[in-house]
């Protein structure tokens, strides 16, 4: 079988997805550990048969809707890639916008900060090679997800970051920080996307929360008040109907100076409030 022939293959047209050829191609470019533009500048090259056979079986798993990240164990966020297992989220590309709002709100100067559930270590991680001169701490209550980050944090060549163990903001010591922020779970358990997409794959842990998916943002703001510094910054990410409900929360937690920004389809995504 030639590069041209696997990526038509028609198994990648029998699943639901919405890019059946680009799938084809990231499943064959990682199993060649070659490039896309590899693939589009060799098209005759005969695939070994245990190559093929590894494509075709990576392939079926993709036609029964396993997530590409989980299949190729890697996804590319704000300008690198990360190591991603079935143990942690798939970052997201909205996620981005915590990232570009904490840079434009703090200077470049020594300043700690905390990622709360961090997961692969997608939002410490970008924040921290940003800016060397941050102190970034993140936290995670799964032993299995910090495994990742780490890992990440050590590809990357990233140390000024601290990993510990532990549910939000209680893994944080007697440290004030400049700025904290999360990406915590934050969709209803009873919401009809639950079985739609990658999200059946990802640990429910890290995308469901209690009382309409708004529990563990309140736990969040609770717990961070008393771990900020005098007009710190507490940013969260939410869903696209949350906004009003997270400016409420916040506003009864103490929080002042509180504000939601848009994504890029114009949806309220993360809030940002102050001590």
């Amino acid at each position: 079988m030639q590069i041209q022939q696997a990526l038509n293959h028609p198994i990648s047209q029998l699943g639901a997805s919405e890019s059946p050829h680009l799938d084809a191609e990231l499943l064959l470019a990682h199993v060649l550990d070659k490039t896309r533009e590899y693939l589009i500048t060799w098209p005759e090259t005969v695939l070994k048969e245990s190559e093929q056979q590894t494509f075709l079986n990576l392939l079926q798993q993709r036609v029964l809707g396993q997530p590409i990240a989980y299949l190729i164990g890697s996804k590319a966020f704000w300008n690198f890639d990360l190591i991603i297992t079935a143990d942690v989220l798939i970052p997201r590309p909205e996620t981005e916008l915590l990232i570009e709002i904490i840079l434009e709100h703090l200077d470049t100067n020594k300043k700690l900060l905390a990622d709360l559930g961090t997961g692969s270590g997608a939002i410490a991680l970008a924040l921290a090679s940003e800016r060397t001169k941050w102190q970034v701490v993140a936290t995670d209550s799964s032993e299995a997800a910090l495994k990742i980050a780490e890992e990440n944090a050590k590809n990357l060549n990233v140390s000024n970051i601290e990993f510990r163990h532990g549910s939000w903001a209680a893994a944080l010591n007697s440290e004030l920080y400049d700025a904290i922020v999360s990406n915590p779970p934050y969709i209803d358990k009873a919401d009809k996307h639950l079985k739609q997409g990658d999200v059946r794959f990802e640990p429910k842990q890290a995308l469901v929360a209690e009382e309409q998916g708004l529990a563990d943002l309140k736990q969040i703001a609770a717990q961070a008040l008393d771990k900020l510094k005098p007009s710190a910054i507490l940013l969260l990410e939410h869903g696209c109907q949350q906004g009003e409900a997270v400016r409420h929360l916040l506003e009864q937690s103490g929080y002042n100076n509180i504000q939601s920004y848009k994504d890029l389809a114009g949806l309220e995504r993360a809030t940002m409030a102050r001590r």
